[in-house]
């Protein structure tokens, strides 16, 4: 039975690597996949998924206003075994619907990877249409930057310094946000931080 799914996690979880592996096994057993990505993430450039220890490759890029569930629509065929979608915190609340109903009336199964939550610890528009909508919610863990534990958000740095306001999109990786449990995120290693972003004088 077809299921919406929605793994989960912190910068630096392993979402991008996962979702390449998801859809190499679906390959390796002869099965089409549908890997796509919403445009607005351009680190990799447009329409690419990329992970963290060197792997990518081309995705659909999809705009805040494609209709998903058409887009899936038009590419279905008897092979196509699973959507897949990078960065799904990025959709909007109508894209989740749509994905919903691609799971319910064409019986694909939808297979999204994202934040929860944005540096602020809000959850993104996208994230949070999927906890409601989703039929399995998943969560993959990665550890704080400063104390080793569970991490549940990530800090943004900007010149060497902690950001806790700001526009909620602000594309970047490892040189921009790190992993962090609550307690560091409102409480940073400081000097850590220095070390990790030196910003020159």
């Amino acid at each position: 039975m077809a299921q919406l799914f929605f793994e989960y996690g912190a910068m630096s979880s392993g979402k991008s690597i996962e979702i390449l592996k998801v859809a190499h096994n679906y390959e390796s057993q002869g099965r089409q996949v549908l890997l796509m990505t919403p445009i607005v993430d351009t680190r990799a450039g447009v329409g690419v998924v990329a992970s963290r220890i060197g792997l990518s490759r081309e995705a659909l890029a999809i705009k805040p206003t494609d209709d998903l569930y058409d887009l899936i629509k038009a590419k279905q065929s008897d092979n196509l075994a699973v959507a897949l979608i990078d960065e799904a915190q990025f959709l909007t609340a109508t894209q989740v619907d749509q994905l919903a109903k691609v799971v319910d009336h064409l019986h694909i199964p939808v297979m999204a990877f994202g934040l929860k939550q944005d540096a602020f610890n809000h959850l993104f528009e996208g994230s949070k249409r999927l906890i409601e909508m989703a039929d399995k919610l998943e969560e993959m863990k990665t550890i704080c930057s400063f104390c080793g534990k569970k991490a549940t958000t990530q800090l943004r740095i900007v010149d060497g310094k902690p950001q806790r306001s700001g526009e909620q999109l602000f594309i970047g990786g490892d040189e921009a946000y790190i992993p962090t449990c609550r307690h560091h995120w409102y409480v940073p290693d400081l000097a850590k931080i220095a070390e990790m972003f030196p910003v020159d004088k």
